[in-house]
């Protein structure tokens, strides 16, 4: 069984991460699900962000949780990925629907208009300002959808334990994936996983750490591994068993998972 190949903030290699162009081309490419980050602004909107502050993405000093909607509704978040595109002739032209902040909703509409079935993995980020607001204003959107149950097309993720804790409360159906950022976590950490958890471990820690590699594999556990970028990597994580890659290349991986060479 290969695993489910996951498009890290969308087809984000290429594509400025987080817009719903970049997940519009994760699909376009065959990505089997979509990844992102939520925030919440001051007005109690998810956003699709994943740096706390804007510097990076939208070249402002400003905090996400400090602004409202309308505001971050304002700035541009694309170009900052490629700073000459209005030097090249062939760059395609600004979209406001494609490259201005996405909420989690238009999301979610993104994934349910998809012509076949979509995954969403969502990362809940914290510490944050608005604690278990974050996981309840994620659980009243997804019960719009009526993707709170089991047979959701939706997986809570989180580097929190405690933040799945609380989802697991708010919506005992969903799959919750606890991320593992060091490997050193790990004896820390397992006490504490619920039954049923999936984990989330960093591709850089299976590689430095051929001895947690090891001990992830025999977890009995499912496996989402982020970020998975290069073939090497990626076999690491088919020798493991993995049953997802989260990956800024969601084209590349396919073609690699499937034998086709790609550029």
């Amino acid at each position: 069984m290969r695993p489910q190949v996951v498009a890290h903030r969308g087809a984000s290699f290429e594509n400025a991460e987080h817009t719903r162009r970049a997940y519009l081309e994760a699909i376009r490419e065959g990505a089997e699900a979509l990844e992102c980050d939520v925030r919440l602004t001051a007005d109690g909107h998810l956003v699709c962000v994943h740096d706390r502050d804007l510097r990076r993405t939208a070249s402002l000093r400003g905090l996400v949780s400090t602004m409202e909607l309308a505001d971050l509704d304002q700035l541009e978040f694309a170009s900052w990925k490629n700073p000459w595109a209005g030097l090249d002739d062939e760059a395609e032209d600004p979209d406001p629907d494609l490259d201005k902040v996405l909420t989690l909703r238009r999301l979610l509409e993104t994934v349910a208009e998809a012509d076949r079935p979509i995954e969403l993995a969502i990362e809940t980020k914290h510490p944050t300002r608005y604690g278990g607001l974050v996981e309840r204003r994620l659980v009243e959107a997804l019960a719009d959808f009526g993707w709170t149950g089991e047979g959701s097309p939706v997986r809570v993720m989180s580097f929190s334990y405690v933040a799945l804790q609380r989802m697991q409360k708010l919506a005992p159906g969903l799959r919750l994936v606890l991320l593992l950022e060091k490997a050193r976590h790990w004896p820390m950490l397992k006490p504490m996983v619920e039954e049923g958890w999936i984990l989330g471990p960093g591709i850089d820690q299976l590689m430095k750490h051929p001895k947690f590699a090891a001990k992830m594999g025999r977890t009995g556990r499912e496996l989402h591994v982020w970020t998975v970028n290069t073939e090497e990597e990626l076999a690491l994580c088919r020798s493991l068993g993995v049953s997802a890659v989260i990956t800024d290349r969601p084209r590349a991986v396919l073609g690699w998972l499937n034998g086709v060479p790609t550029a």
